[in-house]
């Protein structure tokens, strides 16, 4: 897929993380294999990306850096689940022409370099409403992969000396 020369030298393209681009490729084949048509109903599911190579973790950092740059939008979000239920995200390049639309070049809003990477940096980052169950909350302040202080046996009830308190039972004659 042929891309404009006024794109690839734009701070947005020159922001991109790899990820980012190997999902924009990925989403490109999509829409090759779709004759060029369907743009806004590109079906690509995660395992798709995975085996073009983007890491699982990063996918969806990714897709969220593609469209605050402007290159990408989702128009429907998919669902994970059971096979009943699944769904691919669906999605649309603001970029090529296809045969039903032209492009809206949303990428041309970010004018700077430093504007480019604050917004890619800040897309990438995990926003903090997302829920992130099963860690627990760190209230301590501390590293909490840190090792506990594990406390002396000596304690203010049990100490360690040869006088006992409690009597001791022998066994045997006792002779």
């Amino acid at each position: 897929m042929a891309h404009q020369n006024e794109m690839l030298h734009s701070p947005a393209w020159c922001a991109l993380s790899l990820s980012a681009r190997r999902l924009l490729d990925r989403i490109e084949i999509e829409l090759m294999g779709h004759g060029g048509a369907d743009n806004g109903k590109l079906p690509v599911c995660y395992d798709d990306f995975e085996k073009y190579g983007i890491r699982r973790h990063a996918i969806r950092p990714a897709i969220r850096e593609a469209v605050a740059l402007g290159f990408l939008e989702v128009t429907e979000q998919g669902r994970a689940g059971n096979a009943d239920f699944r769904r691919p995200n669906l999605f649309r390049l603001t970029y090529p022409y296809t045969t039903t639309a032209a492009p809206t070049h949303e990428w041309q809003r970010i004018k700077t370099d430093i504007e480019a990477a604050i917004t890619a940096r800040a897309a990438r980052a995990v926003p903090k409403t997302e829920n992130q169950w099963r860690k627990t909350p760190n209230l301590s302040g501390g590293n909490r992969h840190r090792k506990r202080e594990i406390h002396s046996t000596k304690t203010a009830t049990t100490g360690r000396s040869t006088e006992s308190i409690t009597t001791s039972i022998s066994r045997g004659g006792g002779r």
